[in-house]
């Protein structure tokens, strides 16, 4: 699958800044399920000025959504990002759905060292 990042987009929110539909080329979108959000914090620390009014405020918002261009169509993923600064939005799609799993093997102690 293609992966595009930082596509602009179109968004319409809700009040509390959750996607309810958005834009892509000229396609409307309409989102079925948030899958994940996450916040990236402006990094006070590393500003000289240290202005304090702008602490905590956040940089980047990120939606990950499922969505589908209209009804009966399969949804896909797609990560929505809002930059808080310039209230723009921008889109990267190609993602999965379906949930990454890490497996661990336990692997035997190598000969001659004792096991666990």
């Amino acid at each position: 699958m293609n992966r595009v990042y930082g596509e602009p987009v179109e968004v319409r929110a809700r009040d509390d800044g959750r996607p309810t539909r958005f834009v892509w080329r000229s396609r409307l979108y309409t989102v079925r399920a948030i899958l994940e959000h996450w916040v990236i914090n402006r990094e006070w620390w590393r500003d000289p000025e240290g202005q304090e009014s702008q602490t905590g405020q956040p940089e980047l918002e990120f939606w990950r959504v499922e969505a589908a261009p209209g009804q009966g169509m399969p949804p896909g993923v797609y990560e929505l990002r809002r930059d808080a600064a310039t209230g723009t939005w921008t889109l990267r799609v190609g993602l999965s759905g379906a949930p990454q799993v890490l497996h661990i093997s336990r692997r035997r102690p190598p000969h001659g060292l004792p096991g666990a």
